[in-house]
């Protein structure tokens, strides 16, 4: 909706409704306090899994990311905030592989992936995508979809052991294993998407709007499942989450990004109670 040429959701009286442009332009204020690279160490236990440093990056000659620096630890999860357009999904593409890379680096565990291509980041450098969209193939049978996350591997025996480990740790997916994926409910195609991105073993999630899409009834649901993974299995998680309070909530660390910029770093618990942050992006 338009008003006076202000764009906005309409939504509310004219005391409480914040619009979209102004939302991007006191985000945009934000950016000018961008926390240094020691602060982003010390949040990651200055002993960095991921890091991006100094990365230039977008699509085709469009440059989206302007210098992003990024750390996020060993077993720790990271949660990227902003307004729409910012550049969020672009970090986790460009750490996969999904954009040129004009300059900067990008390292996982130690070891320089800028240049490896998606199939070498998963099979080599340990790092797994879950899409945002739907990705389950319907017509495919539970099983059968989660053997595709195994597509990599040498023989596809090593796929099946694989996957009856994931079918192990998830028993209502074992139980569904010979049944077409339509059938699954809203969360329990999630939870696909996310155990076939396991039959890997990756080090480092990268997870792109869990709760699209899905029923309030399933989000908590998910961000258990994501939870378990962090805390039990030690995986690294960087996400991108359009409910800023639940991703913040769950998240050990949170960044805000402006314009392809990070403006604001913090514990997530932090950001929580920054009053910028709640205005601009929680609501309140």
């Amino acid at each position: 909706m338009q008003r006076d040429g202000t764009s906005g959701y309409g939504l509310g009286d004219v005391d409480t409704v914040i619009s979209v442009d102004d939302v991007a332009r006191e985000a945009a204020a934000l950016s000018a306090g961008a926390p240094p690279v020691a602060e982003l160490d010390a949040l990651a236990g200055d002993q960095p899994l991921v890091a991006m440093d100094n990365l230039v990056a977008g699509y085709g000659r469009m440059e989206i990311l302007h210098g992003l620096n990024l750390r996020c630890g060993a077993g720790q999860s990271l949660c990227l905030i902003g307004p729409n357009g910012a550049g969020k999904s672009t970090i986790l593409h460009s750490i996969y592989g999904f954009t040129n890379i004009f300059s900067g680096s990008i390292s996982v565990d130690g070891v320089d992936v800028t240049r490896l291509t998606a199939n070498q980041k998963l099979r080599d450098g340990g790092v797994a995508y879950i899409l945002q969209d739907n990705s389950v193939f319907p017509d495919m049978t539970v099983e059968e979809n989660l053997l595709m996350g195994g597509y990599l591997m040498p023989k596809p025996a090593d796929a099946k052991v694989a996957a009856e480990r994931v079918f192990e740790k998830y028993p209502r997916l074992k139980e569904r294993a010979k049944q077409p994926a339509r059938v699954l409910s809203g969360g329990e195609r999630r939870l696909l998407e996310i155990s076939r991105a396991l039959v890997m073993d990756p080090k480092v999630l990268l997870v792109d709007e869990p709760s699209i899409g899905l029923e309030p009834r399933f989000i908590d649901m998910v961000f258990d499942i994501l939870g378990g993974l962090q805390q039990e299995d030690g995986k690294t998680i960087l996400m991108v989450e359009q409910n800023a309070k639940k991703g913040l909530e769950f998240a050990d660390i949170g960044y805000v990004l402006v314009s392809g910029a990070l403006a604001k770093a913090g514990r997530g618990s932090d950001l929580l109670d920054d009053p910028d942050v709640g205005r601009l992006f929680l609501g309140g």
